[in-house]
């Protein structure tokens, strides 16, 4: 399916054209032999959002329909990526901000599932910067967040990986997530192109990548849109979704 996706979406930059230009840039990598694609975010220049329910009140679930509805308002999807764990609803399982309007209260307690493997984190952004925090401190420090989801578990805490995560681990999985720098202005997004465990896809970021916070968005859904690189995968429905609105020129 992703190489069908890819394949129409190459059709229609050769019939339309190169986008626009932003800040954004997403890029195919290789770390310890493994191919992951990686998309860096200025929180200064680019118009990162999350996105979960369209107008209907029905969730967005894939990238082409909230594509197209920015479209209508001449904007465009320029990069997104499913944004954290939801249930069968697509409801988001932990705290979910959008626009300044929290609709998923924190979860701060141990759980089962990825999700519960504390700790756990919150991606919080808006105002030119973005943060992933841990969520016990996300609880003392109340930041202000734009917007905000919560998902688990953290890939890197303070410059460490997660200490649950075991060099010789035999679970791989396609897996997502974010980090972000020391300043706030960038945040790095990335997935892997075939399984990884959780520690290769924590010293991606790391050692990688050198984000001293990052968090796990999924392993299950883990889906990008990246027109640049002439991708946008589809399949499984999304709950929330990050993504980079620009203006269509």
């Amino acid at each position: 399916m992703r190489l069908l996706s890819a394949f129409a979406a190459l059709t229609l930059t050769l019939i339309l054209g190169p986008s626009p230009a932003t800040a954004l840039g997403c890029e195919e990598i290789r770390f310890d032999g493994l191919p992951y694609t990686i998309c860096r975010v200025d929180l200064r220049e680019d118009d990162l959002r999350l996105f979960l329910d369209a107008p209907d009140g029905q969730p967005w679930s894939q990238f082409g329909r909230l594509d197209a509805a920015l479209e209508a308002t001449g904007q465009r999807l320029a990069f997104a990526m499913n944004a954290g764990m939801y249930h069968p609803d697509r409801t988001p399982v932990g705290l979910y901000v959008e626009n300044g309007e929290e609709s998923a209260g924190i979860v701060p307690n141990p759980g089962p599932g990825n999700f519960g493997l504390l700790p756990n984190g919150v991606f919080c952004f808006g105002g030119g910067s973005a943060r992933v925090i841990e969520t016990h401190d996300y609880i003392e420090q109340a930041p202000s967040c734009r917007f905000a989801t919560q998902s688990g578990p953290m890939l890197v805490i303070d410059g460490e990986l997660h200490p649950r995560f075991l060099a010789d681990s035999t679970s791989r999985y396609v897996r997502n997530g974010v980090g972000t720098t020391d300043d706030g202005r960038t945040a790095i997004f990335a997935i892997s192109e075939r399984p990884v465990t959780f520690h290769e896809f924590g010293r991606l970021f790391r050692d990688g990548l050198r984000t001293p916070q990052a968090l796990f968005l999924d392993g299950n859904v883990s889906k990008l849109h990246a027109p640049e690189l002439g991708r946008s995968d589809f399949g499984r429905a999304m709950g929330p979704i990050v993504g980079v609105a620009a203006p269509v020129q």
